[in-house]
């Protein structure tokens, strides 16, 4: 491989595995402030030990994440230098945002949520994790913004050579970006909520502390549907936006080679890009993917045929996990909803199947996560900036094929190491479950809070 191919090889190992971390992160965040919310307005000290014990999960999970999040950023100068160099005016102003506003506050009050049980009021405390839960969203919008621009660039001109913002307002409220912000955001709302039910369902099933994991079960169940619902409202929005913006990348999602009026939705469809066709065999709705995607059963949607060969995203990956990202989503809907239902009784313990079913499905969502970034990244190419800068300009032309096998080697072993690491970690807390002995949290009197 040359030192294109290794490269994206490189970010993509990188990104994905830091991707592992991320959206656990925006979910759990949000489920444990909920629960210590409930702890302080109840009292109900099983609220307080579903803090303690999530919030521990949610804390290597934390700091897993941050590691594996700042080598990515090394990337940009080792490997993409030519990129850096010409749209690093734009890109960097989100991250520099990101770095000195939610990254700080989320550090800041994490800690004073870790160290802060003895020293502040219960209030204040419940606060912290919220502040916490807040800025780690908002850490994730100022970065899928700039990976929104680089989806849909706005607000810049090229100038000597080189992309210049020239509408900062353009880029913060660049619709492609929100849109991704919103979808990215509601999947590691799904991740969380499976991921607790999963770990709720293995103690269900061994009738360990039952009102503790029914509790959890029920508050992930209800999350986990709201968030699986409105993915695919946001999904619907942000695929008429592709079709908008990046008629190749949606071309390739529904493998649509010819020009079509009136196109319709394909269920089963082989793509068959060797010889252009638009498919081998296809089953679908008619005229429903030109209405989805324009808003009218009319409209037409453009081939991959009406673009040069070298324009166009690889088809079969793009539409593969298009359609696995798809059918996990309905699954989650179908699952989220009985788990709603099935934990509103006091008899979730006896569903002794339905929990198997749970516990097995807690890796599903963080698979379709993965495709999910296949079908945004994959079908983008051969842009790294959409219709403005290919991925074979914007590789660092300095270095050489061995200092890059030389990088992939060693990111790939640590990030082996760090895998190897949180799984042990979260699997050992999770397996022996919450503390029943509160006595080390110290309430604080009332006299004393703040």
């Amino acid at each position: 491989m040359d030192v294109l191919a290794l490269s994206r090889l490189q970010f993509a190992v990188t990104s994905m595995f830091h991707f592992i971390f991320v959206p656990l992160t925006l979910g759990l965040s949000i489920l444990v402030a909920y629960m210590e919310t409930r702890y302080v307005r109840t009292g109900d000290e099983t609220y307080l030990r579903m803090t303690k014990f999530w919030g521990k999960l949610f804390l290597i999970n934390f700091a897993l994440g941050i590691v594996t999040g700042i080598t990515m950023e090394f990337q940009f100068g080792m490997n993409w230098a030519e990129y850096s160099k010409y749209v690093g005016d734009i890109f960097g102003a989100p991250l520099a945002i990101e770095a000195t506003v939610a990254f700080f506050l989320e550090s800041t009050f994490i800690g004073l949520w870790v160290f802060g049980w003895n020293k502040i009021s219960k209030k204040a405390h419940a606060l912290s994790i919220w502040l916490v839960a807040i800025a780690t969203n908002l850490s994730a919008l100022w970065i899928l913004l700039a990976n929104g621009w680089m989806q849909h660039p706005v607000g810049y001109t090229l100038r000597n050579n080189r992309a210049e913002m020239t509408d900062f307002g353009a880029v913060v409220t660049n619709t492609y970006g929100w849109l991704k912000f919103f979808h990215t955001l509601l999947s590691g709302y799904v991740i969380a909520a499976f991921f607790v039910m999963g770990i709720s369902a293995y103690h269900l099933l061994k009738k360990n502390d039952l009102t503790f994991f029914k509790r959890s079960f029920r508050a992930a169940a209800t999350f986990g549907l709201l968030s699986s619902l409105l993915i695919f409202l946001v999904g619907d929005f942000h695929a008429a936006e592709v079709a908008k913006t990046q008629p190749t990348k949606f071309a390739a999602m529904e493998s649509v080679w010819n020009t079509t009026q009136g196109a319709a939705y394909n269920l089963i469809v082989i793509p068959d890009p060797a010889n252009e066709r638009n498919s081998v065999e296809a089953i679908g709705i008619p005229k429903l993917m030109s209405f989805l995607a324009f808003g009218d059963g009319q409209a037409t949607v453009k081939g991959l045929k009406e673009y040069p060969a070298g324009e166009r995203p690889p088809v079969i990956a793009t539409f593969v996990s298009f359609r696995v990202m798809i059918v996990f989503g309905l699954l989650f809907v179908l699952l989220t909803l009985i788990a709603f239902f099935v934990s509103r009784g006091d008899r979730l313990d006896s569903r002794t199947t339905f929990l198997r079913i749970m516990f097995y499905a807690l890796p599903l969502p963080y698979l379709a996560a993965q495709f999910g970034w296949i079908v945004a990244e994959v079908g983008r190419q051969p842009w790294i900036v959409y219709g403005v800068l290919k991925t074979s300009d914007a590789v660092s032309r300095a270095v050489s094929q061995t200092q890059v096998w030389a990088s992939l080697i060693g990111f790939t072993l640590l990030y082996g190491f760090l895998a190897i690491v949180d799984i042990y970690l979260l699997t050992r807390t999770a397996k022996k479950g919450p503390d029943s002995d509160l006595s080390a949290i110290v309430r604080t009197p009332r006299t004393q809070e703040v």
